[in-house]
């Protein structure tokens, strides 16, 4: 038999080496303008539609992460929690739902987005990121260079989330989002865009932690709620950190 775990293990430690090489530079320009958002108090927002909101969900309200980044939460485009689910990928061709959720926050000129797409060619993703730039807020977008080169845009403009963007970070995923063929199958599988793309994202926190904490910073990090003192120790970060939070009140 084809030992199919073997390649998938193989292809995702492969493109996560991949990309720590390639995307080094671009990993510490997103976590630069973190830091600085931290260290200046804006607000920062993660938003990604359907799977691809996995990876922003995955640094928000988390142990070790930073206190004050926000989900997005766009109605409809929180993983597959619509029914039905293909009424989600239909929504991300509607104009209009994702920016006028941003304006509904206190979002504002010099705060941050971190906006992923992996095919980067929908309504959704393109009109936000122009949208926020419009507001004056710098955007990093988290996308797949290949699509663009294979695929077209369905944005009016014509234009990928890359396009309009700050710093982008290239997952390097083919087109179609998957490693691993068979004979039987018919088409491709064995994602790994979420794994890379949550890589890159924590990646960024990560530098964005040390820089902050080299700048004399304290970094407002939460602490697992499954230690001792843990609750104690984010209820007062939360608290201290209260007007750049949105999830919580």
């Amino acid at each position: 038999m084809t030992d199919l775990v073997g390649q998938y293990f193989d292809a995702a430690v492969a493109h996560l080496a991949r990309v720590r090489t390639e995307e080094a530079e671009q990993i510490e320009a997103a976590a630069e303008l973190l830091a600085g958002a931290v260290a200046d108090g804006r607000r920062i927002f993660t938003f990604g539609a359907g799977h691809s909101s996995l990876a922003a969900q995955d640094v928000v309200y988390r142990a070790g992460g930073l206190v004050v980044i926000n989900l997005l939460n766009v109605p409809g485009m929180t993983g597959v929690n619509v029914m039905p689910a293909p009424l989600g990928s239909a929504l991300e061709r509607v104009s209009g739902l994702a920016t006028t959720t941003l304006d509904l926050t206190p979002a504002s000129s010099g705060d941050l987005l971190f906006l992923i797409s992996l095919s980067g060619r929908q309504v959704m993703p393109v009109e936000l990121a122009r949208h926020a730039r419009g507001l004056g807020m710098r955007v990093v977008g988290v996308t797949s260079l290949a699509y663009p080169a294979e695929v077209s845009s369905n944005h009016p403009s014509g234009t990928f989330l890359k396009d309009n963007c700050d710093v982008v970070l290239d997952s390097k995923i083919a087109v179609g989002d998957g490693e691993l063929s068979h004979p039987a199958a018919g088409v491709p599988f064995g994602s790994v865009s979420t794994i890379v793309t949550s890589a890159l994202m924590q990646a960024v926190v990560a530098s964005a932690v040390g820089r902050l904490a080299e700048r004399g910073i304290t970094p407002p990090l939460f602490r697992s709620g499954n230690v001792d003192g843990g609750t104690e120790w984010n209820a007062k970060v939360m608290a201290d950190n209260a007007d750049r939070i949105l999830y919580a009140y």
